[in-house]
């Protein structure tokens, strides 16, 4: 017989890889305005690669955060947030906001490099 903490857990597992399966395919820009090749470029003008291990993106090889390999096929950004162009802007742009007290900084990145970015990740599958 299994404990309730377990069957918690195993529910709780079940329900996270229901949640991916019924997104079907993995998130990704369509009908997202962004430009996936100035958002490379961008990655590199805001030093990203200084805290996550980017791959395409030459000398990105953080260690403080994340790396970003298949961050455009995840389910979630930082654990908790439903992956999805908007959502992946956002949280670009303003970390803190979208989800407070995270280790990641606000970088003053603004919305339209911010949407140029998310589109350069979700390259990354």
């Amino acid at each position: 017989m299994m404990s309730p903490v377990a069957r918690l857990l195993v529910a709780a597992l079940l329900a996270l890889a229901t949640a991916s399966c019924e997104q079907g395919k993995a998130a990704g820009p369509d009908n997202f305005m962004g430009d996936a090749r100035r958002g490379a470029d961008l990655v590199k003008q805001y030093r990203c690669g200084g805290c996550h291990d980017i791959p395409g993106i030459a000398g990105a090889e953080g260690n403080v955060g994340p790396p970003l390999h298949r961050i455009g096929a995840r389910t979630y950004i930082a654990g908790y947030i439903q992956n999805s162009p908007d959502n992946m802007a956002d949280w670009i742009e303003d970390p803190q906001r979208a989800l407070p007290g995270n280790a990641m900084p606000r970088m003053g990145i603004p919305q339209k490099d911010a949407r140029d970015i998310a589109a350069f990740l979700y390259t990354l599958k």
